[in-house]
């Protein structure tokens, strides 16, 4: 670049439209998925540990024992404090993908990842020491900080380091690791809880190993750090920004990120839309499932006159069930969003699943039928619940530039969290003034209606077809954007400004013409 002026080839874009990068070669693309599905299943595994472990930790922490009968007040304080910590855990996630975003965009991809990765495990392991319900509180959001960054980091690898034409199949795959590492955290919590008894008959050991376990990422996170190397589109990017100078370049810099991601609002909005109805969806259902388990296990137990032994058991037996039937649900759901977005499109895609959700969740939660019967039914409601996060990994990156990617998709995923925290933490209230949960949860099933609905109002933007904005595209627009408010101060068409604008118009054209 030559002083405002810069000349660019479209030689450095392949014929697809895809940048070429040698970070399509063999460790860049199939050793970097490998190490990509790992940190997404260890994310899921970290967050939804507390889940699990919340029907004996709660209980214990508040001076109640976990394996006495539970009335009706138990209930509905296990109900509220499960919620009220998936809640704070929600608002943690938000601020920490935001955060972490804009430093992940700064500082590079790889090295953000190791610092979020390390912070939620070290917190999760910090967690089994806790003394009370409050530090066990400081932990999880500290553990969300740390979950939330990692998604912005993450995403925007997969975006930059995956080939055009592998980036839908490789994101979703990628995205399998998810029902993977719920499927994890199911096990190592049945394990500890349920299954290994000198742990399990120890109410104050038991769930403080689950949390113990949280700390396995680290070493993956250590991995991670020596295998995956920065995207050539990222080291790109910020080669050609530090060797830029002028008025536009420092404007550009010294704009807050609301402002930065003022010029995309049309995408950012609709990105936004599709994330809140699904996160609140998700975490609405997901949060309560081993609570469920446990009151249906309880009731039928009671109905058949079993022991506290016997009833113990049972609920194991139903939460295992009810988690792996809708985590194989999603597991499905997640590979389904590649050929729905690759042949019909992005909102057509959505459409389809939020109509699905909207359906199930009321037939399954609902409808009178046996607690089996309604817990291997939670196969249905993973397939559209869970299933739709898959795009999330290729829809979000499209929306935005190499140099707000991970912010843009961290914005997107994790301020939709802030609002997510509203869902569980209502079910929490109205849970304590003693309404059953299945009740409650039956009406999530209005939030993916209104998804669908606004699906075919077109809120998402449409992105079949499009390939990544990059920098050196993204650059010229920027220039005819900024250059373009500079001289509209100006009353004169001979203002330097505004030729300024003119030279940068041309030169924009000469660009997409070539």
């Amino acid at each position: 670049m030559k002083g405002n002026r810069a000349t660019y080839s479209l030689e450095d874009f392949e014929a697809d439209g895809g940048p070429i990068s040698s970070d399509e070669d063999e460790r860049g693309t199939e050793g970097g998925a490998v190490v990509q599905a790992g940190r997404w299943g260890f994310d899921v595994f970290d967050g939804l540990l507390f889940n699990f472990a919340a029907p004996v930790c709660i209980p214990y922490l508040l001076g109640v024992d976990p394996n006495a009968e539970l009335d009706q007040s138990t209930r509905e304080a296990i109900t509220f404090w499960t919620a009220s910590l998936t809640s704070l855990l929600l608002v943690g996630w938000a601020i920490g993908g935001i955060l972490f975003g804009k430093l992940t965009d700064t500082f590079g991809r790889s090295r953000i990842m190791l610092i979020t990765m390390a912070t939620y495990a070290l917190s999760t392991g910090a967690s089994a020491l806790s003394p009370n319900i409050w530090v066990l509180g400081l932990c999880r959001f500290c553990a969300s900080l740390g979950i939330g960054g990692e998604w912005a980091a993450g995403a925007a690898l997969v975006a930059e380091t995956m080939p055009p034409h592998r980036r839908l199949w490789g994101g979703a795959i990628l995205y399998t690791s998810a029902p993977v590492g719920l499927f994890l955290a199911s096990f190592v919590s049945s394990l500890f809880l349920n299954e290994v008894s000198f742990i399990a008959d120890d109410p104050s050991l038991s769930w403080r190993v689950v949390f113990l376990t949280g700390l396995i990422p680290v070493v993956f996170a250590i991995i991670i750090r020596i295998w995956l190397k920065e995207p050539d589109t990222w080291k790109t990017t910020r080669e050609n920004k530090a060797m830029s100078y002028g008025v536009v370049e420092r404007d550009y810099d010294e704009q807050p990120p609301p402002e930065k991601l003022g010029r995309y609002r049309r995408r950012t909005l609709g990105g936004l839309f599709v994330v809140i109805i699904a996160l609140l969806t998700w975490w609405t259902i997901t949060s309560f499932i081993p609570l469920i388990a446990n009151f249906l296990a309880e009731d039928v137990g009671k109905a058949s006159g079993l022991s506290r032994v016997e009833i113990q058991g049972l609920k194991s037996e139903y939460t295992f069930i009810g988690s792996n039937s809708f985590n194989a649900g999603g597991l499905v759901g997640t590979l389904t969003t590649v050929p729905l977005a690759q042949y019909l499109g992005r909102r057509p895609m959505f459409a389809i699943y939020f109509a699905w959700s909207a359906v199930a969740i009321p037939c399954v939660l609902y409808l009178a039928m046996s607690a089996l019967l309604r817990l291997s039914l939670l196969f249905i409601v993973g397939f559209s619940v869970f299933g739709v996060f898959a795009s999330f990994t290729f829809y979000l990156p499209e929306l935005f530039p190499t140099r707000l990617r991970a912010l843009g998709s961290g914005f997107c995923y994790n301020s939709g969290r802030v609002v997510t925290a509203v869902g569980p933490f209502l079910v929490g209230i109205v849970g304590r003034d003693g309404y059953d949960p299945l009740y409650i949860i039956t009406w999530v099933a209005v939030l993916p209606a209104i998804g669908f609905v606004g699906t075919l109002l077109r809120l998402p933007l449409e992105t079949k077809g499009t390939v990544l904005i990059e920098e050196e595209v993204e650059r010229v627009d920027e220039n005819l954007y900024l250059l373009h408010k500079e001289a509209a101060s100006y009353s004169t068409a001979t203002s330097p400004s505004a030729s300024r604008y003119h030279n940068a118009h041309d030169e924009g054209m000469d660009i997409f013409l070539k």
